[in-house]
């Protein structure tokens, strides 16, 4: 019965309106929630025990508020939660080293985890923490089945390519055709119950730092036309400035 454990990370609210003050992010009043994709991990790794046994652990990073991701988790249905305590900003590198020392003291034998993060969008942190822990890794799962091995599904042109990977592994997940379960009252009773299993990490020094944030440029006043007469013209404006035909 396999060991898994799956990632989650708390991010602002991707219907949350960003605001810079001065040259940070301000995100004083900003809801936080569980990463999107990460949902679509902690939902794998459910349907990994569900099919081969074993136990799942949620795992982030983060200070005290990053209980309620954790909490949610297992609102879900995982078996127990840990937070590395941490509340500096931890570049990939960092991240993943932190990740790997904490996952090996686990015992982990698979790690899920969100193909990337809805504030960052990296995408490293599967395929990094394989690289530390010198595992199999998958990224962009669609589908994933378990037998004897992992099998999962990534995009491809035409379809899908379907890969046996062998335990043990990290998988980063996509959403494909996964539906997430929703809590039950009960799920939610436990989950307020439950107690965060803090773990504290010595960590390397962050050697990429955030120098300052700002806004896109705002888009340019959109163009309306009517009639038959305006379809040439509209056509090539199509062609020429949006480049879609």
């Amino acid at each position: 019965m396999p060991n898994i454990v799956v990632l989650v990370k708390q991010v602002p609210d991707t219907n949350a309106r960003i605001v810079v003050n001065g040259d940070r992010v301000d995100l004083s009043a900003v809801k936080k929630v569980m990463s999107p994709y990460d949902e679509f991990a902690v939902e794998v790794a459910l349907q990994h025990r569900e099919a081969a046994g074993g136990e799942v652990t949620a795992l982030t990073v983060g200070g005290s508020g990053a209980d309620k991701v954790l909490k949610d988790a297992k609102a879900i249905g995982v078996d127990s939660i840990v937070r590395i305590d941490c509340e500096d900003t931890l570049d990939s590198n960092a991240l993943q080293n932190v990740l790997s020392s904490v996952v090996a003291e686990l015992g982990a034998e698979v790690v899920y985890c969100g193909k990337s993060a809805a504030d960052t969008g990296a995408g490293s942190t599967g395929p990094g923490l394989a690289e530390r822990l010198g595992w199999a890794s998958v990224s962009n799962a669609i589908n994933v089945s378990f037998g004897g091995e992992i099998t999962a599904e990534i995009p491809s042109t035409g379809g899908a390519t379907r890969y046996a990977v062998p335990m043990p592994a990290v998988i980063s997940c996509d959403k494909g055709g996964l539906k997430v379960r929703k809590p039950n009252v009960k799920g939610i009773m436990q989950a307020k119950k439950a107690q965060v299993d803090v773990r504290s990490v010595n960590h390397p020094a962050s050697s990429v730092t955030v120098v300052n944030h700002t806004m896109p440029p705002a888009k340019p006043a959109g163009k309306s036309y009517e009639g038959g007469a305006a379809a040439s013209e509209v056509a090539q404006l199509l062609r020429d400035e949006a480049n879609v035909i």
